[in-house]
């Protein structure tokens, strides 16, 4: 029977899915091999009767440039008890399975860890390789390589970022954006810097005071003000997510925003649009210091997650497909596909990137200590300093409150 590899998709898209999925499939293809595509990630392998599909060269040249993801993508993590009892060792062996792709962040690239043990102790030895994908850009590759759909989501981020700035200086008015960035301020501080907006909050600035709903809000009136003293009566600030989620219970519950609640009781942040959630904090703020500014918000969410790769991606996307290939005729096993800034193609080994004593991949984080963050801090930001106190009290009463360094503790 001809071998084949299987290949599926994790977690969230990211633009370069397909392109990683084609490039792979048309590869192996070449080669001889016969290419299994799993839909909804996971899920297949702990099924008796898995969504499948045979990937052939047309259909794989048919994707490789498109947004989205061709095979279905689910966050389905099996169970120890899945594993027991669920697991569909069938399909690797009716199908002479050899290597299993995955694409995918973090948690995808363990889970296939896991299997690849699981395999050889049931004497089934299988090659994994996993191509690591995010569009937060928070895995820690070497040498500040990007994440794979990185650079497109932060294109497509700034594509409406600009529009929303030509509008804030079409109408007189503020908007107030929110990026996604669960842990990392990357896609957040990309777009703003690209836009030059003059306020960018991201988590990482909070590194010498605790993140709160009132330092967020005074941070963006503080640019507000700014701008004021400058004659200018419009400007965007935009908000990563990532400091949304790090808010304390007791933050969370004074922000008198209202929350639907799981059957743990906790607060579903996931179903809450950041935007409006800071939008709304921004306005009663100026209602009560009795600055006339109008505030819009606009989500960058799941709008940019599929969205088509752009030229960097395509070309990046297409070398890590071929370069799974590379890895595994290498006999390569139990790692990520690498590939830098001149094309080398490397293997990444997870326990290279773990935390020595958590075990857990540490995210990667905006250097705010880099000449990168402080030139647009410098040069791009507007925010009150203290050579502003004096025209800021035709504006507020204590300008010292809004001071950018001072609410940072900077």
């Amino acid at each position: 029977m001809k071998e084949a590899i299987a290949i599926l998709t994790g977690g969230g898209p990211a633009p370069g899915m397909n392109t990683v999925v084609g490039s792979v499939a048309k590869t192996f293809l070449r080669k001889g091999y016969r290419v299994i595509g799993l839909h909804e990630g996971y899920t297949g392998l702990f099924n008796e009767n898995p969504r499948m599909v045979d990937i052939s060269y047309p259909m794989a040249d048919g994707i490789f440039n498109q947004g989205g993801s061709f095979l279905q993508m689910s966050r389905f993590k099996p169970t120890d008890n899945d594993f027991e009892e669920h697991f569909n060792l069938k399909f690797f062996k009716e199908n002479n399975v050899r290597l299993l792709v995955t694409v995918g962040g973090d948690d995808t690239a363990s889970t296939a860890n896991r299997i690849a043990k699981f395999l050889e102790a049931k004497k089934y030895p299988i090659a994994n390789i996993h191509v690591p994908k995010t569009i937060d850009n928070d895995l820690p590759l070497p040498k500040g390589t990007p994440t794979f759909g990185y650079e497109s989501a932060k294109d497509k981020g700034a594509v409406i970022g600009r529009a929303v700035y030509v509008d804030a200086r079409t109408s007189g008015n503020w908007f107030v954006l929110a990026a996604m960035g669960r842990s990392a301020g990357h896609l957040a501080f990309g777009i703003g810097e690209a836009c030059h907006y003059p306020m960018i909050v991201i988590p990482e600035m909070f590194d010498k005071t605790e993140i709160t709903v009132d330092k967020i809000v005074n941070l963006v009136i503080s640019s507000i003000i700014k701008r004021k003293i400058m004659n200018m009566d419009y400007g965007a600030a935009v908000i990563s997510e990532g400091v949304f989620h790090a808010l304390s219970p007791e933050e969370i519950k004074k922000s008198d925003i209202h929350f639907s609640y799981d059957e743990h009781g906790h607060p579903e942040l996931g179903k809450v649009s950041k935007a409006h959630f800071f939008n709304d904090l921004i306005e009663k703020r100026l209602k009560e210091i009795g600055l006339k500014v109008k505030t819009r918000p606009v989500e960058l969410g799941y709008e940019i997650r599929c969205q088509t790769p752009i030229a960097y991606d395509l070309t990046y996307c297409s070398e890590l497909g071929i370069g799974v290939y590379k890895l595994y005729s290498e006999g390569k096993t139990g790692c990520m596909v690498y590939v830098d800034s001149e094309g080398n193609v490397s293997p990444l080994y997870l326990k290279d990137l773990q935390d020595p004593t958590t075990g857990k991949i540490p995210p990667r984080l905006v250097d705010i200590h880099s000449d990168k963050f402080d030139s647009v801090v410098e040069n791009i930001l507007n925010a009150v300093t203290p050579a502003d106190y004096e025209a800021a009290k035709a504006y507020v009463p204590d300008p010292e409150t809004y001071d950018f360094h001072k609410i940072l503790n900077w």
